[in-house]
């Protein structure tokens, strides 16, 4: 198999190495799954063995169409339903109609293509439609819904209204699909008759709060609708309500510069004070730093950017979050309008909705700033790194408020940055405008754009002892997509690559064929896909270039662990692992993390480690949060359950330099 090695990119290796401690002879118990619930109907065979023998049929000719464009509104329809009778998805009887009627609709549309002639009806419906797209991390079939009012004119761009759902823990592809083509569902059904804008109804992978691929959702289905309405880029507003103004919350803090507008109805927006925790209840050190991946106070001031508004039910005790991020604002500075309906409980009124319509016409009219003067960005990490032509290339220590603003004196030609805890920065106005000419003052340090004969559109300045100067920071450095947790690995392109052959030790056998197992089950039961799997012999250039490789085992049972062990931060030798100056043996603990990749370092390496939230974790999507940092020690003296995969003897974050 021919190798390739990339100068640079963003790919992290995660690790688990070791064998299982002999000390479990017995079987590691199967944990129950919480989401989706599994107290499905009890089925008449023949029924099921109907449903299930079409469904199969009708799966197969999706393979046969699957090259053509628009196969992915069909797939989305016969994954549905297969997804929901290997996970008996059905909780009524009413139900069993629902996926026939979904499976006609997919055959309908087979026909269509298979045709070939014309453009498939269905983009040409208004109304209510139901559509789907093929995700980028896993290769799977993602629903979403679209309202496409019937004057809306679409020779001309129009706004886009994005809704992020709320909690349904029955809520499947199925449900989903059904709900979105029967019923408007925008601000408690209150705009169903609004002819501005149209809008789009993610999935958001159901049920994860709008996180990890669940967020990546929303940019995927926004990307899929573009290349068939025009979308106007600069009048897209996001909005959602219970878990959906979750979403709205931190993903509009996340991705401030993609909407020219938040509303944020309900829901939370950190961890601690939402669930009433008590210091007892904390947990370690690394898990409280890592609420800061989805708590919004830690990306505050991102919200000075632009419009955002809230609402709340007067009654609703998830009032909590708009009086949480109202609290925070004031500290910065702004008043956060915040829309109250008098004598609600978790839902909208008319009359609020009303008022949030009027202010939601008034931003689609202004639309997104082009180029604004003045920027600022707050994060703790370069997951989220910058707004617009304000990019954070490097931190000088992660898990600490890096804070920057930016004031661009144009008639003076002269850009000012006020940084906190940054280490490198990029200028990128676009192709608008060139940078010759300007200054730039940064740090008590002054530069100047000189002329190098072409446009200037971006420059990168980078500090380096003690001083700013232009330049890049070096890739051995994290950097925006590859900075970790191990979480991280999951939310772009990866490839499972299991052991070629069973670990000598068989207690370490037997915890990686259960955890492996496992993540298996988790990531398709809830993030509804089934992961791309290919053994070491297996991946070719692509999977290198492309993809985060998460590899199970260790250098004897896997064989791309073997080929890059001594460029990981992890060494073995006979029944002992050494890492970060300890040793330990190998049939007691297994050691779990992320790294960039050594054959391409602009993707990451996992090793024996899945999604670090587990099933106890999944009662409220709050608490849906990376549970583990860049690496840990897993003791084996306890056995994989719903709260972790064994005891957690050490963990922790690497430096800036991956060390």
């Amino acid at each position: 198999m021919r190798r390739f090695v990339f100068p640079s990119a963003n790919t992290v290796v995660l690790l688990v190495l070791g064998p299982v401690l002999a000390i479990f002879a017995e079987e590691i118990p199967e944990i129950p799954r919480r989401l989706p619930p599994t107290n499905g109907i009890v089925w008449n065979e023949a029924d099921r063995a109907a449903l299930e023998k079409r469904s199969s049929k009708l799966s197969e000719q999706v393979w046969t169409i699957d090259y053509r464009e628009y196969s992915a509104d069909v797939g989305v329809l016969t994954k549905a339903v297969e997804f929901a009778l290997d996970h008996n998805e059905f909780y009524s009887e009413k139900e069993i109609p629902v996926a026939t009627e979904l499976l006609d609709i997919a055959e309908q549309r087979i026909k269509e293509l298979e045709k070939g002639e014309a453009l498939p009806s269905w983009l040409e419906q208004r109304g209510l439609v139901i559509r789907g797209y093929r995700s980028n991390i896993d290769d799977s079939y993602q629903p979403y819904g679209l309202e496409i009012p019937e004057t809306l004119d679409l020779s001309k761009p129009v706004p886009l209204l994005v809704w992020l759902h709320g909690r349904g823990d029955k809520i499947t592809d199925m449900h989903f699909l059904q709900r979105c083509r029967t019923k408007s569902q925008a601000m408690g059904g209150f705009v169903k008759d609004q002819q501005e804008a149209i809008i789009l109804h993610p999935f958001g992978r159901q049920c994860v709060g709008w996180k990890h691929a669940g967020e990546i959702d929303i940019f995927e289905a926004i990307d899929a609708i573009a290349k068939d309405y025009p979308i106007d880029p600069d009048r897209i507003v996001l909005a959602g309500f219970s878990m959906g103004g979750a979403g709205a919350w931190h993903v509009g803090a996340h991705y401030r510069d993609r909407f020219c507008a938040v509303h944020a109805g309900a829901g939370f927006a950190e961890t601690k004070e939402y669930n009433r925790l008590t210091p007892e209840k904390y947990g370690p050190d690394y898990v409280q730093t890592l609420w800061q991946v989805y708590d919004v106070p830690n990306y505050i001031r991102n919200f000075l950017n632009g419009p955002v508004l809230a609402y709340s039910g007067s009654d609703d005790k998830q009032k909590q979050a708009a009086d949480l991020v109202e609290r925070e604002l004031k500290k910065v500075g702004y008043d956060l309008r915040h829309v109250v309906g008098e004598g609600m409980g978790h839902k909208y009124n008319e009359e609020s909705v009303k008022e949030i319509w009027a202010w939601l016409e008034k931003a689609w009219e202004t639309g997104r700033p082009k180029l604004p003067d003045t920027v600022q960005w707050q994060t703790p990490t370069l997951r989220y790194p910058g707004y617009d032509w304000l990019q954070l290339q490097g931190l000088e220590e992660h898990w600490k408020t890096a804070m920057a603003k930016a004031t661009w004196d144009r008639d003076g030609k002269t850009l000012s940055l006020d940084l906190q805890n940054v280490s490198s920065v990029k200028l990128n106005p676009g192709p608008s405008v060139s940078l010759v000419g300007q200054t730039i003052r940064i740090g008590g340090s002054t530069l100047s754009v000189d002329d190098p004969k072409f446009r200037v559109e971006a420059c990168s300045i980078v500090r380096q002892n003690g001083k700013w100067d232009w330049g890049e920071p070096e890739l051995s450095r994290k950097r925006p997509g590859i900075q970790g947790p191990i979480d991280d690995a999951f939310m772009s392109r990866f490839v499972v690559v299991p052991p070629d052959s069973d670990p000598v030790n068989p207690t370490f056998a037997r915890w990686v064929d259960f955890e492996l197992r496992h993540f298996r089950s988790r990531w398709k039961g809830l993030m509804r896909g089934e992961m791309i799997e290919h053994h070491a012999d297996e991946l070719d250039s692509g999977d290198i270039a492309d993809a985060n490789l998460i590899l199970w085992g260790g250098p004897d049972s896997n064989k791309m662990i073997k080929e890059i062990a001594d460029k990981l931060p992890v060494s073995w030798e006979g029944e002992t692992f050494t890492f970060r100056g300890k040793t330990w043996k190998t049939g007691e603990h297994v050691p779990v993390l992320i790294f960039p990749n050594p054959l391409n370092p602009g993707r990451y390496v996992v090793i024996n480690s899945g999604l670090t939230f587990r099933e106890g974790h999944d009662s409220t999507n709050s608490q849906q949060n990376p549970k583990l940092p860049d690496w840990a020690i897993v003791g084996l003296d306890q056995l994989p359950d719903a709260n972790g995969p064994g005891r957690i003897v050490e963990a922790g974050f690497f430096n800036e330099e991956w060390r």
